[in-house]
Parts: C-alpha cells; sequence; structure tokens
C-alpha cells in the first residue's frame, strides 16, 4: 500500500477516470514532499531526477538567461504535472521552480516515467496536452514581446493569471497567490518602475487593486480591451 492517501489525486484531472486501485498502484513509487515558501522544488540545469505534480501551494518558474537577467516563465496552480523534463527527452532542468508559499509536491522519479505510460497511455496524452499549452503559451509571449507595448503586455498577463488562477470576489477577481510588481516586470520584459506605473494609473481609474503582493483585477472587461486596442506606454 503506498504511503501517499489516494484521495489526494482524487480530483487531479491527471488522473481523470482512474479508479482507486489504479491510484493506489499509479502512487507506489510517489513520495510527498513539503516544500516551504521560497525553497526550490529543482533548479535550472540540475538533473531531471524526477517529476512532479502540485497537491497544495503554488509555484514560481523563473528562467535565467544567459545575460544573467531572471525571467518568470509561469506559475504552477494545484493539480498541475510539472518539471516533465523526462518526457520530453531532457536531462536537465530548464528552468527553476520555487515556492510562491508552503506547498506540497507528489514526486516521482523519471525513471518510471516509461511504465507509466505504458500502463496508463492517457496519462502521456494529458501530460503532453499540458506541455503543448505552455509552449503555446510561450510562443504568444514572444509574440507579444516582439509585438505589443509595454501596457499592452502587462494586462495581457494578468489576464492569463486571472484566468489560470482567479478567485471572484463581489467586485473582481483576485489573482489567488501572492504576486508581486517585480513578477509581473520578470513576466512582460520590462522593469519595476514601468510596471509601477502603469499599475498605479490603472488603480486610479478603478481598472485593478494593489497591495502587498496583492492585485485584483476590478474591470477585467477593461482589462481585455486595453490589452487589444490600447496604444500603450513603452517600456
Amino acid at each position: 500500500m503506498t504511503s501517499v492517501d489516494p484521495s489526494v489525486i482524487a480530483d487531479v484531472p491527471l488522473f481523470a477516470g482512474l479508479s482507486r486501485a489504479e491510484h493506489e498502484d499509479m502512487l507506489r513509487d510517489a513520495k510527498a514532499i513539503r516544500v516551504a515558501k521560497g525553497r526550490p522544488v529543482f533548479a535550472q540545469g540540475e538533473a531531471a531526477h524526477s517529476f512532479f505534480v502540485l497537491v497544495h501551494g503554488h509555484l514560481r518558474v523563473m528562467k535565467l538567461t544567459p545575460d544573467g537577467q531572471q525571467v518568470v516563465v509561469r506559475f504552477v496552480v494545484p493539480g498541475e504535472i510539472f518539471g516533465v523534463a523526462c518526457a520530453i527527452g531532457c536531462k536537465t532542468y530548464p528552468a527553476t521552480a520555487s515556492a510562491v508559499i508552503d506547498s506540497v509536491v507528489l514526486v516521482w522519479p523519471s525513471a518510471v516515467w516509461p511504465e507509466l505510460i505504458a500502463r496508463w497511455p492517457a496519462l502521456a496524452s494529458r501530460a503532453m496536452h499540458a506541455i503543448g499549452g505552455r509552449l503555446q503559451e510561450a510562443h504568444t509571449r514572444v509574440v507579444e514581446m516582439s509585438t505589443r507595448q509595454v501596457e499592452q503586455r502587462v494586462a495581457h498577463a494578468l489576464l492569463r493569471l486571472v484566468q489560470q488562477a482567479g478567485r471572484k470576489l463581489d467586485k473582481g477577481v483576485e489573482i489567488a497567490f501572492p504576486i508581486t510588481r517585480q513578477d509581473v516586470a520578470e513576466m512582460t520584459g520590462t522593469t519595476l518602475h514601468t510596471v509601477s506605473r502603469i499599475l498605479s494609473a490603472w488603480e486610479e481609474r478603478g481598472l485593478v487593486e494593489g497591495g502587498r503582493q496583492r492585485i485584483v483585477v476590478r474591470e477585467p472587461h477593461q482589462l481585455f480591451i486595453l490589452a487589444e486596442s490600447s496604444p500603450g506606454a513603452s517600456a
């Protein structure tokens, strides 16, 4: 019997359609680990020894470019598979994943990946679908960097985060994990000063509400209009 309670993956889309017995079998080689806020799950360039599913918390995935700049690649939300370098033939992790808040992840050795997808082909299909979605998002962001002005890029970034991890409030949608203006800057290829100026202007207009590591999008529709049509500001 696995030491990880099968109920922890019962609602994870990656494992949808499996019986409790299959969940137990799936978890046979897994272990659950706690990752304290600010600590890495794995580091860029480290040997890809494992793959993971986030059970609780939120993670920030960051990449250090050859010229030393930090880029926020994406955020990981509960239920997502990540660090699946073994599935795409990579020997090392291409980025660093760190906990935004105290988090819990399930860990499998990369060596068991071929066995798992052989026994449950749907697992491979869902994992590839998830990876494909991330590649498409990366492509979209590259296009935005070259064709959109900075105000539009910031609006697109906030809308993606709201879609990924939005929590509805009486008025607006809160990004449901701690996020800083520096994070937004590193997601959009601009500076902290520029992001602060843009968000402060949007706060005055009632489009967003900010706080310490907190962003609420008060008017998502207006932000969408900005993202698609605003002449914006320059970085």
